[in-house]
C-alpha cells in the first residue's frame, strides 16, 4: 500500500479555524484542513508554509503540533501531521478549493470532513486554543472574517 506523508494547517483566528472544501479528485466536496504532501528534504513546517502559499496565496506562521493522524484509505496509508497556524500576510485566496469557512468549536461537525481530518477533531476540541491570535485578516470581501 502506498504511504503518503502530508501536513495540514489548523489556521486560527479569533476563536475559529479555517476549513476548506476540496474542489477536485476522489474526495471532491469533502472538507479538510488545507495543506499537502511533504517533499523530500523538507521539514513538515517548510512543506506546510509552501503548500499554503501555493494553495491559498497566503504566508502563515507555523506553531505547535495540533495532532497527528494515521489513516488507511482504500488505496493508500496517510500520515497526517497538523499544526496550529496563523496568517502572517495574504488574503486566503482559494486556488484549488471550492469553498472555505471559519468554524467555531461548536461548528466543527457542520461540514462533511475527509475521514482522516475527522479523526483530528477530538484532538482539536481537547486542545482548543484560548484567547485570540493576532495576524492579518483575510479580505472581508472574499470571506467574512469572524469578529
Amino acid at each position: 500500500m502506498k504511504n503518503l506523508n502530508v501536513v495540514a494547517a489548523v489556521i486560527w483566528h479569533h476563536g475559529r479555524i479555517f476549513a476548506t472544501q476540496r474542489g477536485y479528485g476522489e474526495f471532491k466536496d469533502s472538507w479538510e484542513f488545507p495543506g499537502g504532501k511533504v517533499k523530500d528534504g523538507e521539514t513538515p513546517q517548510e512543506a506546510l508554509r509552501r503548500e499554503i502559499l501555493e494553495e491559498l496565496d497566503t504566508v502563515i506562521s507555523v506553531g505547535p503540533s495540533a495532532g497527528c493522524v494515521e489513516y488507511d484509505y482504500p488505496s493508500f496509508h496517510l500520515s497526517l501531521q497538523c499544526f496550529w497556524c496563523r496568517v502572517e500576510s495574504g488574503n486566503l485566496i482559494l486556488r484549488e478549493h471550492e469553498a472555505a469557512r471559519w468554524l467555531a468549536r461548536e461548528e466543527l461537525d457542520s461540514v462533511s470532513w475527509l475521514p482522516a481530518d475527522l479523526e483530528l477533531l477530538p484532538l482539536l476540541r481537547e486542545n482548543w486554543l484560548p484567547g485570540e491570535e493576532s495576524g492579518e485578516c483575510p479580505s472581508p470581501a472574499r470571506y467574512p472574517f469572524p469578529s
